[in-house]
């Protein structure tokens, strides 16, 4: 079996993953299901065949960190770090209000190429972001992962930044 497959049933097979009911989504979107990829990524085995998935994607390719932004992303890109022994950078949603005033943890040289990574994408506008603060610290936005995929304009929306999200899972396959 693929390890996509096996992503695929690792996320179908536990039922409290998908929930349906009424739900307002971070881009203000309301939704008749909810992913809870919170839920998914504490799974050590979900977690570790996300990373897993993701490094074989990367690994031929020159990169040099992985960010994932908070909250939902930090132990993807965490958990693909590890995997890959590719230094880790973490996405604050704002500055630090305190102490060293950061807004990314890890380092970005000028120039490095860097993954990013998302728990799930809905319009993208979150991860659009996170991307933002990456090129604004001098790195280099080589490649683009989301594990699911809401299918509803995130693929478009990054298109006008010339850049190619690439999914795991849509949700279509999901439901």
């Amino acid at each position: 079996m693929s390890l996509k497959n096996s992503l695929f049933n690792l996320l179908k097979e536990d039922d409290k993953i998908v929930k349906h009911g009424k739900f307002q989504l971070s881009s203000g979107k309301e939704a008749d299901y909810y992913i809870d990829m919170k839920k998914a990524i504490t799974n050590p085995k979900i977690l570790k065949t996300i990373a897993i998935l993701i490094n074989e994607k990367i690994k031929d390719d020159k990169i040099d960190g992985v960010a994932g932004p908070a909250l939902g992303a930090v132990p993807i890109a965490t958990a693909v770090s590890l995997e890959s022994k590719i230094p880790l950078i973490m996405i604050r949603k704002e500055k630090k209000g305190y102490g060293l005033l950061k807004l990314i943890e890890g380092e970005i040289k000028p120039g490095a190429n860097i993954v990013v990574v998302e728990d799930v994408t809905t319009t993208g506008n979150s991860l659009l972001k996170a991307i933002n603060v990456v090129e604004d610290n001098g790195g280099i936005v080589k490649r683009v992962f989301s594990v699911v995929d809401r299918e509803e304009g995130a693929i478009d929306n990054f298109k006008f930044k010339d850049i190619k999200l690439e999914p795991l899972i849509s949700i279509s396959s999901l439901l």
